[in-house]
């Protein structure tokens, strides 16, 4: 089977709406494919929709990639197999989204004080139906407004401690677990690899997310490099966790696509080898 476990839509900073992502999946032979949006599952029922109407199998994993704080690190807690419908989850991710509108706000007004007037108007228009992210404002700064790509947005304004840069108050990485949790899903520590973070640092993290109660760590993504891989196979035997794999999905591009490069070691337990909905199937990456 062909498992990924990451991936975003236009309800978040995905450039795909919900149908147009399930169709990639189908087109790039995609088994089960997890929709994982920032803080939020409202692109859900739309990609459910989508499926019913297909010939071919796949199954939709109801996610979300929650945003947290762990010393000055902003950590992503995949959760997966979570209930969508449940009212207390969908209350707590609303005030994920209010934390992330006041954010923006805090962004438009830093950034309208480097010369770029009508930011949020402009990233709004861009996020649509979903949330302004920082994403956003680098879409438009590149655009708009001559910034000559997305990295430079960040390393010029957006990213940690630049000129824009706004520090949203997000839940603890045991809060957002709890959430998950409480939602009847598994929640996964996303990306390790691509946090700014020392080795030592990265051990800590891995610890303090087992020590919190979560499941698993993702050993399989996008552009890491064999030192890592290996340094990250080691923490999720070490800490007992299950391992799991994902594109981060948001857009069609040379560096990532869904289901691709996304094996994981032998060696490690999948976080879906008990998973009901694949029950009776080979369930391989």
């Amino acid at each position: 089977m062909k498992i990924d476990l990451h991936s975003h839509t236009k309800f978040s900073d995905g450039h795909l709406t919900p149908e147009e992502l399930i169709l990639r999946a189908h087109t790039m032979q995609v088994d089960a494919l997890a929709v994982t949006d920032h803080d939020t599952v409202a692109g859900l029922e739309e990609a459910h929709a989508t499926q019913s109407k297909q010939k071919r199998a796949l199954t939709i994993i109801d996610g979300v990639e929650i945003s947290t704080t762990w010393h000055s690190f902003d950590i992503h807690v995949v959760g997966l197999n979570v209930d969508r419908h449940c009212p207390t989850f969908l209350e707590r991710l609303q005030g994920q989204s209010q934390t992330r509108e006041a954010r923006a706000e805090k962004i438009a007004d830093k950034l309208e004080k480097c010369g770029f007037e009508g930011v949020l108007t402009r990233a709004k228009a861009l996020a649509g139906v979903g949330q302004v992210t920082r994403a956003h404002f680098a879409r438009v700064l590149v655009n708009n407004y001559g910034v000559p790509s997305m990295d430079a947005a960040f390393k010029k304004y957006l990213g940690k401690g630049k000129r824009a840069a706004v520090k949203a108050e997000w839940p603890s990485i045991e809060t957002a677990i709890e959430w998950i949790h409480d939602a009847g899903g598994q929640a996964v520590l996303a990306h390790p690899a691509h946090y700014d973070m020392t080795a030592k640092w990265l051990r800590r993290l891995v610890a303090l997310f087992e020590q919190a109660g979560g499941d698993a760590i993702e050993t399989a993504f996008p552009g890491i490099n064999k030192t890592k891989q290996e340094l990250i196979n080691e923490l999720a035997q070490t800490h007992q966790l299950l391992a799991s794999a994902g594109s981060d999905f948001h857009f069609p591009s040379r560096w990532t696509e869904l289901g691709k490069n996304l094996g994981i070691s032998s060696k490690l337990t999948p976080v879906w080898h008990n998973w009901k909905q694949f029950e009776g199937q080979m369930a391989e990456s």
